[in-house]
């Protein structure tokens, strides 16, 4: 089939959701996701569950969104680099996750996955998936990189050589912070536009990333969410935490859409972690496990060959 089929991957989504926050909650062993429905107004409707899950044993903060909108045009941040697009109607639906441990060894994990479709009298739709996940560690371990990104390339590897390279360059990119000149954390894959090869083809490839995010994070939290840790440790956390909030609020497309779509703030802005920490100029000692985050880890690199 190559014409688009949203009933099934409303679907695929919801069911997403649900088995992301029941392994986390597995691996949180106390605390629970919250459930909020809600429903858009006055932007073309549409809506969407939020579930947050916040002072846990493990994950300090995480929510696991799914939404659905639709409108009679499409944002900038959609159209600023396809101007085809604009003046159309649009349907768009995903999951998005963000997950911030409470344990500074336990890196921050972000995954996204979603559909959109755009569509205008007496012309062909134009649709296309996107998504991927990332991994910002604060403190960084090699074992752990290597096994994000094996997995990734595991998942990519039915649908050709060239993806998890294609794809894994792509999120150095992307989740780039110019203004610091440093990479938000140790990549995954990142992509978008995705239509090639049909839409039987695509949407496999976006169930095969979206249900590889657990078997990439559960094993690196497993690793680390037991390490004995001090207040240095949560300082520089709190410290690092401060460029996630800069890449979001500054760069992050879904981030733009959702606020220049109408879209519920609330849900929007849980990316964010509940504490965070900004000091003027500061520098890590050389030598320390701080400064090699900078050194060995922030830098884009072959982390598998």
């Amino acid at each position: 089939m190559n014409q688009p089929d949203i009933n099934a991957v409303r679907k695929y989504l919801l069911s997403l959701q649900d088995s992301i926050c029941n392994e986390l909650e597995l691996l949180d062993g106390g605390a629970l996701f919250e459930l909020d429905q809600w429903q858009r107004d006055g932007h073309g409707g549409g809506g969407g569950r939020t579930r947050v899950l916040s002072e846990g044993g493990v994950f300090e903060q995480g929510g696991v969104n799914f939404s659905e909108i639709s409108g009679d045009d499409l944002p900038p941040s959609a159209t600023a680099s396809r101007p085809e697009l604009a003046g159309r109607r649009f349907h768009a639906m995903g999951v998005s996750l963000v997950i911030h441990p409470r344990n500074p060894y336990v890196p921050t994990s972000h995954a996204n996955v979603r559909f959109f479709i755009a569509e205008k009298d007496g012309e062909a739709p134009i649709w296309w998936f996107g998504g991927g996940y990332d991994l910002t560690p604060y403190y960084g371990f090699e074992e752990d990189a290597v096994h994000w990104h094996q997995t990734a390339r595991d998942a990519c590897q039915p649908f050709g050589d060239e993806v998890y390279p294609r794809f894994k360059q792509w999120c150095d990119d992307y989740f780039y912070l110019k203004h610091r000149d440093e990479c938000r954390g140790v990549g995954g894959l990142f992509f978008d536009d995705l239509n090639e090869g049909g839409f039987d083809r695509c949407f496999a490839f976006l169930q095969a990333v979206g249900n590889s995010y657990i078997e990439a994070y559960a094993p690196i939290v497993k690793r680390r969410m037991n390490l004995p840790y001090g207040e240095r440790e949560r300082d520089f956390q709190l410290y690092r935490r401060g460029r996630y909030v800069e890449f979001n609020l500054v760069y992050d497309r879904g981030t733009l859409f959702g606020l220049q779509s109408g879209g519920r703030t609330e849900s929007i802005l849980m990316s964010l972690p509940p504490l965070v920490k900004w000091r003027y100029n500061w520098q890590p000692e050389p030598g320390s496990a701080e400064a090699r985050l900078y050194t060995d880890f922030l830098p884009p690199r072959d982390w598998i060959d």
